[in-house]
């Protein structure tokens, strides 16, 4: 790698980083049940498609830096290391994941790449949400759901913690994959 790339590669992530802070913070007042939507997916799912899968990891910890500051504090409140694990991981994980899913795939079908990696990063991000809600906080998660009416912490797990979230980020990340696709390519052509 040259100088040059290297420069337009700082550039490329420099900007793919704002976008992510911005479109988290603006999320913050958009909320379908309990907990924020995520917005940010697509922008990862493209850094981790134009520069790879550690691209991907760093916009997915801005990712989680930005919800730690801004979204987490339910949770800050019952176990901080647990919080910041379960946080953390999840979205350094969605980013590298959808990484992987495009890189393995892009070579021979780039639209099918951006879909499936545009799938990956929501399953990724919301399998390692749940895996931390049942290992850190799953005796809150059954007060809040008693709270709530439900008679089960799973059921308020996936019904009414992250049911309809999970499936919003998943519409938003396949309806833009046509647009993601258009980005990489000229992103890809300009040299970017």
């Amino acid at each position: 790698m040259n100088i040059r790339s290297n420069t337009k590669t700082l550039v490329g992530l420099g900007l793919l980083t704002a976008i992510v802070v911005v479109l988290q913070a603006f999320a913050l007042g958009i909320k379908f049940g309990i907990f924020t939507i995520s917005l940010v997916l697509a922008p990862i799912i493209i850094g981790a498609a134009l520069y790879g899968w550690i691209a991907g990891a760093w916009l997915g910890l801005v990712f989680s830096i930005v919800v730690l500051l801004t979204d987490a504090g339910a949770f800050l409140a019952v176990n901080v290391p647990g919080t910041i694990i379960t946080v953390v991981c999840k979205g350094v994980v969605a980013g590298i994941v959808a990484g992987l899913v495009y890189s393995a795939v892009s070579k021979k079908n780039k639209t099918l790449a951006v879909i499936l990696a545009g799938i990956a990063a929501p399953v990724a991000n919301t399998g390692i949400f749940v895996i931390g809600c049942i290992i850190f906080f799953l005796d809150t998660i059954r007060g809040w759901g008693e709270a709530s009416g439900y008679d089960n912490a799973f059921a308020f797990l996936f019904v009414g913690m992250i049911g309809i979230n999970f499936f919003i980020e998943l519409v938003i990340n396949l309806a833009l994959s046509a647009t993601i696709v258009q980005i990489i390519g000229i992103a890809k052509k300009s040299d970017i």
